[in-house]
Parts: structure tokens; C-alpha cells; sequence
């Protein structure tokens, strides 16, 4: 029953929020009689909720549940104070972002009123190769990680997206090399983003970063800020830990 569940809950996405009960069930690959009592025992603790219109969407519950995660939840609380900080300097947005096994995972953002469109949302999951804060994080992680995502095949967003093993391989050491990384318009055309580790003793746990316009980007003045936004992080997580 559980993988049924499960399955009806992965149905869901950015792009279908809401989704009636045939679609539900084809979405799953579930039968229809079993979706409907699945749905139904699942709005009646909060999981689901129906709207007038007779479509499902996420409960409110089920967000209440995710937000106690602990890595995010206790990362979330400490970085807000520096994400704000590191916006009141800039007016850029601010995004925040763990791994999750081979994909990575916002956990918060600040968005600028007149900065850059980003395509991310608080919740959504991303490719590595890509952004800044997932080239931190692929730069830093387990060697088998790393090599799972290059011997994958890389998705090109942009013209400017690398998806040449060897290339993102250098890309990597490079990140390791200076502290930092830079993706220029790897996402979008109009984009560039510099992003630093957060760190424990046990190796990277989180990445900072700042996405900008490209046209008014200059990655060598921003580095310092973000790096020093990642320090900041990481003290202040080596405190939480030391308690």
C-alpha cells in the first residue's frame, strides 16, 4: 500500500498541481478503484485535498510533515539571517540548496523585486551540472556520486550549458581549486550565478548562492560576498553542532 501512496503522490509536480482522478490514476500507472480509495483516505488525514472542481491537489498537512525535515528545517533557520544580509548588499536573488542523492534540492530563496527571473522554486529539484550551487555541490561530493552524473547522460538548457564529461570534469576541479563557482547562462540566456560551500568537518553539506543578470554580472566582485556568506554558514553551523 505504501508504494501505491507513494506513487499517487509523485503524480504531482509544478507543472500538474492539480489533477483529476482518471488522471491521477494514469499519472501512477494505478487502477482507478484503487486511486479512489487511496484519495480518499489520503484527504481524509490531510494529505490531499479536493477542490470544487473535483481535482486533487497536495494537503497542507503533508507540507507540515516535509518542513520538519531536519536538514533542511535547522540549515533554514541559521541561513536566513545571512541570505537576507547578502541581499540587502546586492538586491539579487539569494538561493539556498543541498544534494539529494543525484539531483539537488532548494531548501530557501530570497528573490529580488528587479532581479533576474530564475526558473527554481523552494522544493524543487535540479540537475547538478547546471548551476551554480549544484557545481559546488557535485564539485564536493563522493567520487561515485560525481561519476554517476558524468557517465549520465548532461541535459542542455542553453547553448551555453556543458555537457561534455571531460569539460564538467574540469569545471569541478576548478570549483575545488578557487573556493567557488560561476554558471554563466548555463539555465537561462539572461542569467549568470556565483555560488560558495557550506561546510562541516565532515565534508560540504549546503551551497549559497547569488543569481544575476549576465549583462550587469561581474563574478569576480560577487565571489568575495557569496564566499563570505558560505563561511559564515559553516561557523554557524559548527556552533549548532558543538551544543
Amino acid at each position: 500500500m505504501t508504494s501505491k501512496v507513494l506513487a499517487m503522490l509523485d503524480a504531482f509536480s509544478p507543472t500538474t498541481p492539480a489533477l483529476t482522478l482518471s488522471e491521477l490514476a494514469r499519472r501512477s500507472g494505478l487502477p482507478v478503484p484503487t486511486v479512489h480509495r487511496r484519495a480518499a483516505e489520503l484527504v481524509a488525514w490531510g494529505a490531499l485535498e479536493r477542490g470544487d472542481d473535483g481535482r486533487y491537489r497536495i494537503g497542507l498537512r503533508l507540507w507540515e510533515v516535509g518542513s520538519l525535515a531536519p536538514r533542511g528545517l535547522g540549515l533554514r533557520e541559521l541561513a536566513l539571517p545571512v541570505m537576507e544580509d547578502l541581499y540587502e548588499v546586492t538586491h539579487e536573488n539569494v538561493q539556498l540548496a543541498v544534494r539529494q542523492d543525484l539531483e539537488l534540492v532548494f531548501i530557501e530563496r530570497i528573490s529580488g523585486r528587479h532581479a533576474v527571473p530564475v526558473l527554481t522554486r523552494v522544493g524543487g529539484r535540479f540537475a547538478l551540472h547546471a548551476t551554480g550551487v549544484g557545481l559546488v555541490l557535485l564539485a564536493h561530493a563522493p567520487v561515485d556520486v560525481q561519476e554517476q552524473v558524468l557517465a549520465a547522460p548532461l541535459e542542455r538548457y542553453t547553448e551555453m550549458t556543458v555537457t561534455d564529461p571531460r569539460r564538467l570534469r574540469r569545471c569541478l576541479a576548478e570549483v575545488r581549486r578557487v573556493g567557488y563557482a560561476v554558471s554563466d547562462r548555463q539555465v537561462t540566456m539572461d542569467a549568470l550565478s556565483v555560488a560558495a560551500p557550506i561546510r562541516v568537518p565532515e565534508g560540504v553539506v549546503a551551497a549559497i548562492s547569488l543569481v544575476v543578470a549576465h549583462d550587469r554580472a561581474d563574478p569576480v566582485a560577487l565571489a568575495p560576498l557569496v564566499r563570505a556568506a558560505g563561511r559564515a554558514l559553516s561557523r554557524a553551523l559548527g556552533k549548532t553542532a558543538d551544543r
